[in-house]
């Protein structure tokens, strides 16, 4: 049998869906535009809190690991790990060995991507690749980053989301010898900054993207284009990201093969739809302590998130309402027990909102007047487009900050809002996800990476790939034995019967699951 990362010649593309509508104000016509946070200026109070108040509401972290409260930015500090290497920033390196438990934590419950570690180590399928990644830089991540240069690769690494970075993991891994660029709350130009460190550095050449949401691509794109060209592969795991790099292709501009990940059965249904399950009541319970037993909720967007989303609030008891622009999503939403309406219908009476669309300005200002008193607000999408959180930030409306990405946004006439993470992603601001998911994603995206930087010149064009069901397949199976699962096997007879290869695939690549 080959090798598990050398897999037959892939399918021809998928068709392209439909380019995403380009807004007046995006800096890159559309194709790869990124949204910038507001810098309208507007009233905002502190509430003084305590310190350990602040702690107990951060990320699963240690305590004070995530506080927003440091002064000193950490693009002015002089830091060096043990070994004298600065190639780093973090907020603060000496917080290390409180992340390096988190990771060995993390690593108990991925026992996928462990596996896959010790099966590839000796070959170093990875070998001599320069990876450029741009993730959630958490624990769970972590395992993956340093099995990617167990596997023989050299990374670079920066955050893809301003709040989600866990300051302790980073530390963990700039220690480790890893040139890592992310805090937590850092600013917009923090951000393309750390990015921008991670690509462009001396004696060092990126041949791979790992990117979620498609920010390092749109920037060695746009400002490093030559550099782009010498890209061997891109592996995308986000809606958002998967979305630009079709825009791309469509428009002749994709000058690499791309690896889409976001909708390979192993991430849509393992991270889409049964991480966020758990992961959006353990975040809305950590930022708010709300008790969901008859809440009125509605789920914008029935997608895989949505789904997940939708399950598990109506399992603690929420009335729940799902908004929907695909009519086979709302037959869906339907015949699963939940009422389809529009979102003007429900705006006035529900208690919680949740985006999970992928879409822009789907809550605008005005849904948002309209809402009552008390309303939670919050997004479980990749990008912060969601909700129009710049429609808030007007001399009228004044801000109070209750505790770690947890917002009272005030109206004149005393009405409130509770705002989470400024409209990011929630469950990766407010809380975290289970690593179990993660170990599954994990596995998928180091796959990817190993098929793209190993196949022979010709086998992938230009263009968005999905992987193959026989890599899916596999990722499962390494995940199996945890659960001490044991898969019946074909006979002769019966694989005959069936037309299947007795070790797989076992499904066409158009089977839904």
């Amino acid at each position: 049998m080959d090798t598990l990362w050398l897999f037959p010649p892939p399918p021809s593309p998928l068709p392209h869906p439909p380019p995403l509508t380009p807004t007046p104000d995006d800096p890159c016509e559309g194709e790869l535009a990124v949204p910038r946070d507001g810098k309208s200026r507007r009233r905002y109070r502190s509430r003084s809190l305590s310190q350990s108040s602040t702690d107990s509401y951060s990320t699963s972290s240690y305590t004070g690991s995530s506080s927003e409260e440091d002064e000193i930015s950490p693009r002015e500090k002089s830091q060096r790990n043990s070994k004298g290497s600065s190639d780093f920033c973090v907020k603060n390196i000496s917080q290390s060995a409180f992340g390096r438990r988190e990771i060995e934590i993390a690593e108990q419950e991925m026992p996928g991507i462990v596996a896959l570690r010790k099966r590839a180590a000796d070959d170093k399928p990875l070998k001599g690749a320069k990876i450029v990644g741009c993730t959630h830089i958490n624990a769970q991540t972590a395992v993956l980053i340093e099995t990617l240069v167990e596997l023989g690769a050299s990374v670079r690494w920066a955050a893809c989301n301003i709040f989600s970075t866990q300051n302790e993991v980073a530390a963990a891994l700039a220690e480790a010898g890893q040139p890592v660029f992310a805090w937590r709350g850092e600013s917009e130009e923090d951000f393309w900054w750390c990015i921008d460190r991670c690509i462009n550095t001396e004696n060092w050449q990126p041949n791979m993207i790992l990117d979620d949401g498609g920010d390092t691509t749109h920037l060695m794109l746009k400002k490093y284009p030559a550099m782009f060209k010498m890209i061997k592969g891109i592996c995308e795991e986000s809606v958002t990201g998967v979305h630009r790099l079709y825009q791309l292709s469509k428009a002749g501009k994709l000058t690499v093969p791309a690896m889409n990940v976001n909708d390979s059965v192993t991430k849509t249904m393992f991270d889409n739809l049964y991480s966020c399950r758990e992961s959006i009541i353990d975040s809305l319970k950590r930022a708010t302590d709300v008790m969901f037993g008859g809440k009125q909720v509605v789920v914008c967007g029935y997608g895989e998130v949505g789904k997940g989303c939708c399950q598990a609030l109506k399992g603690l008891g929420c009335t729940v309402y799902v908004t929907e622009i695909d009519p086979v999503c709302a037959l869906q939403a339907c015949m699963d027990g939940f009422r389809v309406v529009k979102l003007s219908e429900v705006i006035r009476q529900v208690d919680i909102l949740v985006t999970a669309t992928g879409n822009k300005n789907v809550v605008t200002r005005d849904h948002m007047d309209k809402m009552k008193n008390g309303t939670i607000v919050c997004n479980m999408g990749h990008s912060n487009t969601e909700i129009d959180v710049n429609s808030l930030r007007t001399p009228d409306l004044t801000w109070e900050k209750v505790r770690s990405q947890v917002d009272h946004v005030l109206w004149p006439d005393g009405k409130r809002i509770i705002l989470l993470a400024e409209g990011r992603l929630v469950n990766l601001s407010c809380s975290s996800v289970p690593s179990f998911v993660v170990s599954i994603t994990s596995c998928t995206q180091a796959l990817a990476l190993i098929e793209l930087f190993n196949a022979p010149a010709g086998r992938y064009k230009s263009d968005v790939y999905l992987l193959p069901k026989k890599m899916d397949e596999y990722v499962a199976s390494l995940h199996l034995p945890t659960f001490d699962a044991h898969l019946t096997e074909l006979s002769d007879e019966q694989a005959k019967y069936m037309g299947l290869n007795k070790a797989g695939p076992f499904k066409p690549n158009y089977y839904r699951y």
